[in-house]
């Protein structure tokens, strides 16, 4: 739907598409990748301030823009979300679910809380905004709903078990729903991400061992072999997209774990078993630490080296305000 398409009047007008999530890294990226497809946006996040900044940049693109703080984990703030949107435009065409948080560490360090968490951000809020939307959707007859997952929704990696579940979650519910909608103009297209060099790892929250939890995860997070260019991710989503296919996977690790998980689960699980004994233990006192703090920890030159195409992505993506901008490790 990368042209105007008739609504139900017959009328033809400029698409709208919601991105929840929208204002930094993966979110920013798939906003910004729909501007530059002529299309008028509605963004969320929770952050109003990270909203404010996000207008500022998609704004310059010359989009006409409304900008929404929303937490899509409280049904009643998501309905009343949708409700504004279509007020505003008149419409909505393609709903891109997007919203996440992550938290890193071992199993003996989260708590129940982390797991409710982390299931109502990930996926029960794509449920919210999605049955919120469905009316509209169905009345125009058309559609396109993006639900961004994780190949965390595939192949339950230790050390982020409250993401993994909620990602397997978002998963089924995406699949399904896809089956549901069979035959009704509206497509649903499954997005299977592996790593993305969006500097989302100084967003995320690191338990047990927050150091040499960090240590690892971002530089998971950061390394071109390992990971994608977030923005080369962004126009390969929104393409899939709009163009209804059911499922799109990202990275050739991501592509190569699914397969092996569907293929040889029990081989693929011991593999898990090795990679966690690899993995940080929780000391005796688990902390909790966000990415920047456990990074500040960590003290690192080499690890600094190794991450600069994730930190140099969390300057452009907006997750680093300017106060919290990330020096340039030296030599680096």
């Amino acid at each position: 739907m990368s042209e105007p398409r008739q609504n139900s009047e017959g009328n033809l007008s400029d698409p709208v598409a919601l991105v929840t999530g929208g204002s930094r890294g993966l979110g920013l990226l798939l906003a910004r990748e729909l501007a530059d497809r002529g299309m008028r946006l509605v963004i969320c996040a929770r952050s109003s301030d990270d909203l404010a900044r996000a207008c500022d940049d998609l704004r310059e693109r010359g989009t006409d823009l409304l900008t929404l703080p929303c937490d899509v984990s409280d049904s009643a703030a998501a309905q009343q979300m949708i409700e504004k949107a279509v007020a505003h435009f008149g419409r909505l065409d393609v709903v891109v679910n997007n919203a996440g948080i992550i938290q890193v560490g071992p199993l003996a360090a989260m708590t129940v809380e982390d797991f409710h968490t982390a299931l109502a951000a990930m996926c029960l809020g794509p449920i919210h905004v999605t049955l919120a939307a469905l009316p509209h959707l169905r009345q125009q007859g058309f559609g396109h709903i993006i639900n961004v997952t994780s190949i965390g929704g595939k192949i339950a990696a230790p050390h982020i078990l409250p993401y993994a579940c909620a990602k397997f979650g978002v998963v089924g519910f995406s699949e399904g729903l896809r089956a549901e909608l069979a035959g009704t103009g509206i497509t649903v297209t499954t997005v299977v991400p592996g790593l993305m060099r969006t500097g989302s790892h100084l967003r995320a929250t690191f338990r047990g061992d927050p150091a040499r939890e960090y240590a690892w995860f971002a530089a998971g997070a950061s390394l071109p072999l390992v990971s994608i260019h977030a923005e080369r991710a962004a126009r390969r989503i929104i393409t899939a997209g709009i163009a209804g296919k059911p499922e799109l996977t990202l990275t050739p690790l991501a592509v190569t774990a699914a397969r092996m998980a569907g293929l040889a689960p029990g081989p693929t699980t011991r593999l898990l078993g090795l990679v966690n004994r690899l993995l940080p233990k929780p000391p005796p006192d688990p902390r909790s630490r966000t990415g920047r703090e456990a990074r500040q920890e960590l003290h690192s030159r080499l690890h600094d080296v190794l991450t600069t195409w994730g930190r140099r992505a969390a300057q452009q993506y907006n997750q680093v305000t300017g106060r919290d901008q990330i020096p340039r490790p030296r030599g680096g």
